[in-house]
């Protein structure tokens, strides 16, 4: 294992584009400073809602070929981050995005929400022991907002990391592997309460018409259970670029971006996270504090 990095990062995310709103400046500044960064998504996001009303024919709905479009601007996405290795969830359209909750897509055959938990966890065991990251970065038990797949995504990860250090678990997918620290996305409440303060006074010079409300935003929780703060202020063109990239889902207009439903939200280049597994004093400023090669 000497031709590895000294860091190595792992994301689990649910959907393209999850990874740019929430980690994009995290995942470049760690990228550009030679760590080995790791995306595991575990649906093309074939449920979402199309923005530009040129690709409305891509929608579930109609074609059904969102899906394929949306690994392309995940592709792209990449490159903006300068991030390299990328892969789907036991390869790519072995889970179907789930739709939101209670709608009859959990339910369809391949959809994410129904899937087994051990034998999609079995999948991430198998990138773990390949490539050995000191931290996993996933969503909190909540999925941040309560999206059924995000929730299966944070099931998945936390599975995951249980089973890859487990040398009984499927000893022919590598040797087992012990994950050193997991965070989980966050965003400090009076950071969030800020800047739509912010975007409030700025709406009528931005192309959106009306605020997202706090409530929106994943992950707020108040400052205490913060552990975490990134600053990827110098990242900030690479993420703006890795969400434009998803053009299907995000209109961005920094340093604002809106979803399909056009609320402004701000685009955050600090990136929070509360650190759940290892050990944090005072407020970290690296994900790979106290972590060894």
């Amino acid at each position: 294992m000497t031709d590895l990095p000294d860091r190595r990062l792992l994301l689990v995310h649910a959907h393209p584009d999850d990874e740019s709103i929430n980690n994009g400046a995290t995942m470049a500044r760690y990228a550009a400073e030679g760590a080995r960064v790791t995306l595991v998504t575990c649906t093309l996001g074939e449920e979402g809602e199309v923005i530009p009303p040129a690709l409305a024919h891509l929608a579930s709905g109609r074609d059904d070929t969102l899906g394929p479009w949306r690994e392309g601007e995940l592709a792209a996405a990449m490159k903006e981050l300068g991030v390299t290795d990328h892969r789907f969830l036991g390869g790519a359209g072995r889970y179907r995005d789930s739709g939101m909750m209670g709608v009859a897509q959990n339910h369809r055959p391949g959809a994410f929400w129904s899937a087994d938990l051990d034998e999609a966890a079995g999948y991430l065991v198998k990138v773990v022991r390949e490539v050995r990251p000191q931290v996993l970065v996933t969503y909190d038990p909540d999925g941040g907002y309560g999206h059924p797949d995000h929730v299966q995504a944070h099931r998945v990860a936390m599975r995951g990391a249980e089973l890859a250090a487990d040398p009984g678990f499927r000893p022919e997918l590598g040797a087992p592997w012990e994950i050193a620290k997991i965070y989980w996305n966050r965003m400090p409440r009076p950071v969030a309460e800020a800047a739509f303060a912010r975007l409030g006074e700025a709406i009528g010079q931005t192309p959106f018409t009306k605020a997202a409300a706090l409530g929106d935003v994943p992950g707020v929780v108040e400052d205490a259970m913060i552990t975490t703060e990134i600053d990827g202020t110098a990242f900030a063109s690479a993420k703006a670029g890795a969400m434009r990239a998803h053009a299907t889902q995000i209109e961005v207009a920094e340093p604002w971006f809106a979803l399909s439903n056009a609320l402004a939200q701000p685009l955050f280049t600090t990136e929070y996270y509360e650190l759940v597994r290892g050990s944090a004093g005072s407020l970290e400023t690296d994900l790979f504090e106290g972590v060894a090669p």
